[in-house]
């Protein structure tokens, strides 16, 4: 039985339904961090996180910007709590921007990535949204790193380690 014309949630035909979708509201985000590289230039350090499904995900090490602290000052304190280890910004790599829904909110975040080089410290993954942290040689990264703009960073990266050492990138083959 269809229902009746005034039972609340029924649409009547040429009349607009008023229940709208309430719209989302979209907010910008920045962060920063980067490729923290060893003095010897062959391994660099990442993180792991736990996702939804308790996947491993391994990713650069990176977090949000504070009030009057600069992007490459982000890059490396973020490095230091999320892994323990010490570094300098060398220079940077690019920014990867990309959409995500939280907490009733659009957001647009930009993270702005910096190549850096460890000068101290030690392995630690106490900080509380890290699981795991390792070096990792940087001819492995494409492979273990989660997300593709990350992988595409850090290949820019070596290429530009390559070109300042004149080094091949690792895996590259000769012929």
């Amino acid at each position: 039985m269809p229902p009746s014309p005034g039972r609340p949630g029924s649409a009547q035909p040429g009349r607009r339904n008023r229940r709208r979708r309430r719209r989302l509201r979209t907010v910008e985000e920045t962060s920063a961090g980067g490729l923290a590289i060893d003095q010897a230039g062959s391994h660099a350090v990442i993180i792991g996180r736990l996702d939804r499904r308790r996947r491993l995900l391994w990713s650069l090490p990176k977090g949000h910007i504070e009030p009057g602290e600069s992007p490459e000052e982000t890059a490396v304190r973020e490095v230091a709590e999320e892994t323990g280890i010490i570094a300098r910004v060398t220079q940077p790599i690019g920014a990867i921007d990309y959409w995500f829904v939280a907490d009733n909110r659009r957001v647009h975040k930009t993270v702005h990535h910096f190549l850096l080089e460890a000068v101290g410290g030690a392995l630690s993954d106490e900080d509380v949204e890290v699981t795991e942290v390792a070096w990792v040689p940087l001819g492995e990264l494409d492979e273990v790193l989660a997300y593709a703009d990350e992988r595409r960073l850090v290949r820019h990266a070596v290429a530009l380690l390559g070109s300042a050492t004149g080094m091949a990138e690792p895996g590259a083959g000769t012929e």
